[in-house]
């Protein structure tokens, strides 16, 4: 008994220096790291952020990453805004688009849009110098955004990552590409990871892109359509591109946290996302045109290699306008609706060869002072709409046919080659108008598309 007795405090007693060998060489590592760290906070996914508990995969322990996280700058707010806006950013050999993303996020913005918004950017880059520098840049660009919550700027250190080098080569691609792709999924799997709860609803873009004017309105309303469908959806995308506008419901984000950072070394990103909404049961992709982002950089972050890729469906003024009825006495082919042509989306009014007098009225809900006009016809140069003189009207009437059209018309200009657009139009119809009117002027054989009309209020 007593040789078991020795023999049991001996192996305690190695313990205990094995221990607290380990316990002082941690220290001595940790102490040098924050020489070298610029000033940040450390947060735990459930400590100082909110996590939202509407969501059943919240409940357990077992969806969580185990991740420390370090609040660079800003200001985590106590309360969930509609909009989460995530990009993760890495230094990159030939310059960087991060302040000019995020400053065409602010700005395409109205006040009442970012205050409904935060936008959480992960620096992913293990080099402090290079995250020191981006910090002290970002808050002297946007203090007000950091002050206010709008603006969140976070770190996860390499200790936290599985290994990203040694990896098996799917797809042949080299090892140096797989590294990298397999970083960029575990980037991803953190941002998403710790966005979840910020925000009903979660934007994944890249670091160098550009926005259209107003897109938080666009995808707020491209949302409520999608939901009057009351069909399942997993994705929405407001971009073709890449990882680049693609939109999640905030409770799936723990899923895909966890889906991204299982497969990291699998397939690139966009690759995983499409498995990812297939999983969640959404068979085709929801695709909104046209696109709300678009790709401004010009060099890769991979090796720095010369990226000429462009979303060809983006606006960068994308429109918005205002609730009204559409009338047309051309015949409609299939489903191709008047009211497409106004409405945002793919969609576009499809008639038959229109004769002299025919008509579409547009008639506002409200009566607005319209400042800009946009009308463009065909595709592909066919089926434009040839000989037509766009007009706005005053005093809604109703006809025969229960149709609503407008008693007083005024022509603002005529359609040449199959388009129209004037600006400044309240400078000589400075009152509010009821309706826009574009009227054939001459038939043809040739059917008519009109893809879409624009106004600006």
């Amino acid at each position: 008994m007593r040789r078991h007795s020795k023999k049991k405090h001996a192996v305690l007693l190695l313990l205990l220096l094995a221990g607290g060998f380990y316990f002082v060489r941690h220290s001595v590592n940790t102490d040098l790291k924050k020489l070298e760290e610029p000033a940040s906070v450390s947060l735990t996914w459930k400590g100082e952020r909110m996590v939202s508990m509407e969501s059943w995969v919240e409940q357990g322990d077992y969806l969580p990453l185990n991740v420390t996280y370090q609040l660079l700058a800003g200001v985590p707010s106590t309360q969930s805004r509609y909009l989460c806006i995530g990009l993760s950013s890495v230094k990159r050999k030939k310059g960087s688009y991060l302040i000019p993303t995020l400053v065409s996020l602010f700005s395409q913005s109205s006040h009442e849009e970012r205050s409904s918004m935060v936008v959480v950017v992960l620096l992913a880059d293990f080099d402090v110098s290079w995250r020191k520098t981006t910090v002290t840049k970002l808050k002297s660009e946007f203090s007000s955004a950091l002050e206010q919550g709008h603006l969140l700027v976070i770190h996860v250190t390499e200790e936290w990552y599985p290994p990203t080098a040694g990896l098996k080569r799917n797809y042949n691609d080299s090892p140096e590409r797989v590294s990298f792709r397999s970083k960029q999924n575990l980037d991803y799997a953190f941002l998403v990871h710790y966005s979840s709860g910020l925000g009903r609803y979660y934007l994944q873009l890249e670091d160098d892109v550009s926005s259209a004017k107003n897109f938080p309105t666009t995808i707020k309303k491209c949302i409520e359509e999608q939901e009057a469908k009351k069909t399942t959806w997993a994705m929405l995308e407001f971009s073709s591109l890449g990882y680049i506008g693609k939109l999640y419901q905030s409770a799936h984000l723990p899923l895909l946290a966890r889906f991204l950072f299982l497969f990291y070394q699998e397939m690139p990103c966009d690759w995983l996302m499409s498995h990812f909404r297939l999983l969640l049961t959404q068979k085709e992709p929801i695709l909104f045109k046209p696109s709300l982002f678009q790709h401004i950089g010009t060099f890769s972050s991979f090796q720095g290699t010369y990226n000429k890729l462009k979303d060809k469906d983006f606006e960068a003024s994308v429109y918005s306008n205002p609730p009204a009825e559409v009338f047309s006495d051309m015949s409609t082919y299939k489903k191709h609706f008047p009211k497409l042509a106004w409405d945002a989306g793919e969609g576009f009014f499809w008639g038959s060869s229109p004769e002299k007098g025919n008509y579409l009225t547009v008639v506002f809900t409200d009566p607005s002072v319209v400042t800009g006009i946009t009308v463009e016809t065909g595709t592909e140069g066919k089926d434009i709409l040839a000989s037509a003189q766009v007009e706005i009207g005053h005093n809604v009437i109703t006809t025969t046919k229960e149709k609503k059209t407008c008693k007083d018309f005024h022509i603002l200009g005529f359609i040449e080659n199959g388009c129209f657009a004037m600006q400044e139009v309240d400078k000589n119809y400075g009152s509010a108008s009821s309706c826009l009117r574009i009227q054939v002027t001459a038939g043809q054989k040739e059917w008519v598309i009109i893809r879409k009309i624009r106004i600006s209020t």
